[in-house]
């Protein structure tokens, strides 16, 4: 096979010679992957299934290999001072490093690009002025459809030189959007790279306002923390959960870009889909539903199954009888409800001590048992029937069915936990024949999910990103936590943007109920994505929804586009989006629910195409009509937002309205056009 060999370089052309090695690294690329796709494993494989496992991985290294050629293969470069790990005083000779979003090598196996989650990297990210960090030179590069444009130098070393916002970077953060959230690996800032780094042991939440790039930073810790413990993460698993199918369709690409391709993305709803969901409750409801005193109560219904046993079991093998007294029984049974371990578990032990008993009565006897009579003790007919009726199984789903329509079950075990009001408000009012015939809510699968954790213990994965997390309810961050009791977590949010009636107050709730009360808080407060003004008017809602919170601080030099419009009627939201359209990158129409059926009919009238949130946005289709329910995590350039009032009127109560309100006006990362025919909501004009 051919190999690569780096273009020769023009001596006095920076930018040729950066194209140069930007071309000799595709090269190079190109031949990791004829390499990976050449392996032949026929002589190396033990059997069929070490065969398929080792193919699956070869095809999983191919499609990492993969050169996207509007994606920039290196979007930096270190000139080291000296070589990294070197002894300074030697006055070793420094390295260059370039950096970009995977590692490459030549022929020889020397790097080309080095993968932004090394250790080398780092200094790209937090290299200053006050501390360069060995750094002599860091150079960033512009792009456009992949070939290097421009680049810009700081020369960290250099006191003479000013300190000064890079144009660059600003434009990178800029830069018109269309399809798909991307990757920030090139605009990573120091407060963010802290974050990603941190290690996999400790669970982080962050809190950040919109535009501090918080689903960003967790999504490339997933990134680093897979680069930086792949075997271990490999075996236990990774988990990036969201608030909806439309919010992971928007970040699906974000890791495979990275080259990370076997992350599972999912929804709470998806984690706890036991049962089909077919009904609703009303808010207080559900505010019950998802109280974590709820927890307690269904502990208390499972055990309620437990009964002590009145007579001995009698255990007959050939011409010899057994007897276990009922005292005995009732010993084993109360030691394995003080031991706390799940109820299935505490089942499956009960017949293995009743055994053994009769192995310690058996040697007594003269006879010498092994395992495998125990076992076989375990499984005698009088044994399962003792069990059968001392531990039943339980059903986790019959359980709830039962406490929601049974009102004397449900009374026995929330005695003291739940008053007679609250019981009444969660006791379904129809009669319902059975499990199967049940309208079950998202919240009772909540509920069915916590009582098979009490049955039997959930699978833990290694590291869970739970994202938008202020909208989960007690019940909820236990049913994540469950999926990450032996792993570690990192949770975003933002307490401003809650928008459901059980909404967290705080994240030191919510990582207690998440079972991470060690967590580590950190906090954003830089925006990167919505312009100045847009900001600035959103945060007047802040005093009313969130007080206490701190305000983003917009970091953008472009203040960029913002308006407020009284306006007469449906069309001129259309010509307002046709007046955003005419810019570069893609506009979102956000409006109330009930709204957007009219404002739907209205663009087809104009003859303008329009999609669904989820839907991917295309050079020919680049407006979005988003319902405001959906909008929370979504981005677009421009946003036509339609009657503010509407939106905080479609909401059950008037702070969950302004704070769905807040949402919708901070989705901008260019500008921003609020319409309005209906008086504008008095927090505005404060």
């Amino acid at each position: 096979m051919s190999r690569p060999s780096t273009p020769a370089p023009v001596a006095d052309d920076p930018l040729a010679r950066e194209r140069s090695h930007l071309a000799g690294s595709r090269a190079a690329l190109r031949a990791m992957r004829e390499d990976a796709e050449s392996l032949d494993i026929k002589d190396v494989t033990a059997n069929w299934v070490n065969a398929e496992v080792l193919a699956r991985q070869i095809g999983e290294r191919i499609k990492a290999l993969a050169d996207l050629s509007d994606t920039p293969l290196f979007f930096g470069r270190l000139d080291y001072l000296h070589s990294p790990g070197a002894d300074r005083a030697e006055g070793a000779d420094g390295e260059r490093f370039y950096i970009g979003r995977r590692h490459v090598h030549d022929h020889d196996g020397d790097p080309m690009v080095i993968d932004w989650r090394a250790p080398v990297s780092q200094p790209f990210y937090r290299a200053s002025k006050k501390d360069p960090l060995d750094v002599g030179l860091r150079r960033r590069f512009g792009y456009t459809r992949g070939e290097i444009t421009a680049y810009e130098d700081e020369h960290l070393s250099d006191p003479d030189e000013a300190a000064a916002t890079s144009k660059l970077l600003q434009q990178e953060i800029e830069r018109p959007r269309v399809g798909p959230m991307r990757d920030i690996v090139a605009t990573i800032q120091p407060e963010q790279d802290e974050i990603v780094r941190s290690g996999l042991g400790g669970t982080v939440c962050v809190q950040g306002g919109p535009g501090t790039g918080k689903t960003a930073v967790g999504l490339h810790r997933v990134a680093y923390l897979l680069y930086a413990h792949r075997e271990r993460l490999a075996r236990t698993g990774t988990l990036v959960i969201g608030p909806n199918r439309s919010f992971l369709h928007y970040i699906e690409q974000v890791l495979p870009a990275l080259g990370e391709l076997a992350v599972r993305q999912a929804t709470v709803d998806d984690l706890v889909a036991h049962v089909e969901v077919s009904g609703a409750d009303d808010s207080a409801a559900a505010v019950l539903k998802g109280d974590a005193r709820m927890a307690e109560v269904l502990k208390r219904a499972v055990y309620s199954h437990v009964t002590m046993p009145a007579e001995p079991v009698m255990v007959v093998r050939g011409s010899r009888r057994w007897r276990v007294p009922a005292y005995e029984i009732e010993g084993m049974v109360r030691e394995l409800l003080d031991r706390d371990i799940r109820y299935g578990a505490a089942r499956e032990a009960l017949p293995q001590r009743i055994a053994h008993v009769v192995l310690v009565q058996m040697e007594r006897s003269g006879e010498a048992p092994d395992d495998r009579v125990q076992d076989a003790v375990a499984r005698n007919a009088a044994v399962k029937a003792a069990v059968k009726s001392i531990w039943p199984q339980v059903d986790p789903a019959k359980l709830v069915f039962r406490l929601l329509t049974d009102a004397d079950f449900l009374a026995a075990h929330a005695k003291g936990i739940l008053d007679e009001d609250e019981q009444g408000t969660i006791l379904w009012s129809k009669p319902v024949r059975s499990v199967k015939s049940a309208k079950w809510s998202a919240a009772d699968t909540v509920l069915i999910d916590e009582t098979r954790d009490i049955v039997e213990r959930t699978h833990s994965l290694g590291h869970v990103v739970l994202d938008e997390a202020q909208d989960l309810s007690p019940m909820q961050y236990r049913a994540v936590g469950r999926r990450c009791s032996t792993g570690s977590a990192t949770v975003l949010g933002d307490l401003a943007q809650g928008t459901t009636p059980w909404a967290t107050r705080s994240w030191d709730e919510a990582l207690a109920h998440l079972g991470k009360s060690d967590g580590v808080i950190e906090e954003l407060t830089a925006g990167f994505r919505v312009p100045t003004d847009v900001i600035t008017y959103a945060s007047r809602l802040l005093p009313h929804i969130a007080p206490g919170l701190a305000p983003v601080a917009s970091v953008r030099e472009n203040p960029g586009f913002f308006d407020v419009r009284g306006i007469g009627g449906a069309g001129e939201v259309v010509a307002a989006c046709e007046e955003l359209l005419r810019n570069e990158g893609s506009t979102g129409l956000i409006a109330a629910d009930a709204r957007v059926p009219e404002l739907g009919e209205a663009l087809t009238a104009a003859g303008i195409g329009f999609l669904a949130p989820g839907e991917e946005t295309t050079a020919e289709t680049r407006l979005t009509l988003v319902p405001a329910s959906l909008a929370k995590g979504l981005e677009y350039d421009y946003v036509v937002l339609d009657e503010p009032q509407a939106v905080v009127d479609g909401e059950p109560d008037e702070r969950t309205g302004l704070r769905r309100l807040y949402v919708a006006l901070t989705r901008a990362v260019s500008g921003l056009i609020v319409t309005h025919t209906a008086p504008l909501p008095a927090q505005l004009a404060e």
